[in-house]
């Protein structure tokens, strides 16, 4: 039996139980494909300031680097808003994305049939499903770049600055590619090349790259054209590559377009095969231990860790397709419908790994 071995960390607020739910549905499909998962649950976030005074211990950074790839629940609360910006929950996730080099963010933007009518798109132009990937570079540009404060003519100013490399740009734009390669064979470069010298270098060194993927469609657009054609049209794409901060904006306008936080998925990757996996959304404290958090975006992230990581892809293919198994009869409160059985955050575990 193949195994698999990962680092869990299941963080805070709903946090526990969601990954709970999803681990669960990953033992279901790993003893109907002939795999085995072992986990080495870690902290990070409140739970690790909690436990160790800081939200990234240095045990559970090396603990990630010996593994084959990472698992996260979510991380923060108000629990936590008296720590300075250094120490904070969030600050643990910024800390392990640079201690991994985890460069690329994907970001699927997908439509469950059964969940249609919680989009605020309408049918006519959704169609029967809609299904594209945001590939978004998550280590440069201006989140990155040089930045300060100072006075001029007795006013103040601040400056962030937007800088990105050939090697940077040509490392996101392989990982995309490469994934188009997986999809319909169609990727669209998003920059705003009519106005920045950092875009043109990207639109550059991704035209220069696409003559290694002759098999790939690519396309180019200025990020405030995709932003209305997502709303306008989203299945003209099947992947999308752009930079930090457009990303940034990007994923987030692609995810409400799908229904409902609870059902997005999201993974980002380092060099080779290995990734940190995570739903989009926050750790709700609000509702933690109550049972009503749906756990079905961390399922779905669990789908993406088999399938880009763990060279998993039947058991990816089956869980997804429990998912969308599950949506027909039963719901959790955040996407409860009339006709439907709503069901509890285990309860939904449950189906979905019996479905598998």
């Amino acid at each position: 039996m193949r195994e698999h071995k990962i680092v869990v960390l299941k963080g805070d607020g709903i946090g526990p139980e969601i990954v709970d739910e999803a681990l669960k549905v990953l033992d279901a499909a790993g003893e109907k494909f002939g795999f085995h998962m072992v986990c080495d649950e870690q902290l990070m976030g409140g739970a690790a300031i909690d436990a160790t005074g800081v939200p990234l211990p240095q045990e559970t950074v090396d603990a990630c680097k010996a593994a084959d790839c990472v698992f996260l629940g979510a991380v923060g609360g108000p629990k936590w808003d008296s720590q300075p910006g250094s120490n904070r929950p969030e600050a643990g996730l910024l800390g392990i994305r640079g201690a991994l080099g985890l460069y690329a963010n994907l970001r699927p933007a997908k439509i469950f049939g059964p969940l249609k009518s919680a989009s605020p798109i309408k049918d006519a132009i959704i169609g029967d499903s809609m299904d594209l990937l945001i590939v978004r570079e998550l280590t440069g540009g201006i989140y990155f770049g040089e930045r300060g404060t100072g006075e001029e003519n007795g006013e103040a100013y601040a400056y962030d600055t937007e800088k990105y490399s050939v090697s940077e740009i040509r490392r996101i734009a392989k990982t995309a590619f490469e994934m188009a390669m997986k999809r319909q064979k169609r990727l669209c470069s998003v920059d705003k090349a009519n106005v920045l010298d950092s875009s043109r270098l990207w639109r550059k060194t991704v035209i220069e790259l696409s003559a290694e993927y002759p098999e790939v469609e690519l396309s180019h657009m200025y990020v405030d054209n995709c932003a209305m054609q997502l709303v306008r049209n989203p299945k003209q794409f099947d992947v999308i590559v752009t930079s930090n901060i457009f990303g940034d904006i990007l994923s987030d306008e692609a995810s409400m377009i799908s229904g409902s936080i609870g059902m997005l998925a999201s993974a980002s990757l380092a060099e080779g095969k290995f990734g940190l996996y995570e739903p989009i959304h926050g750790s709700a404290p609000d509702i933690a231990g109550q049972g009503v958090a749906n756990p079905l975006a961390t399922i779905l992230s669990a789908a993406m860790m088999l399938r880009y990581s763990l060279d998993e892809p039947q058991a990816a293919d089956a869980i997804e397709a429990a998912v969308d198994a599950a949506l027909k009869t039963v719901r959790t409160p955040d996407i409860y419908e009339d006709g439907f059985k709503k069901v509890s955050t285990s309860e939904m575990g449950d189906l979905v790994a019996s479905l598998v």
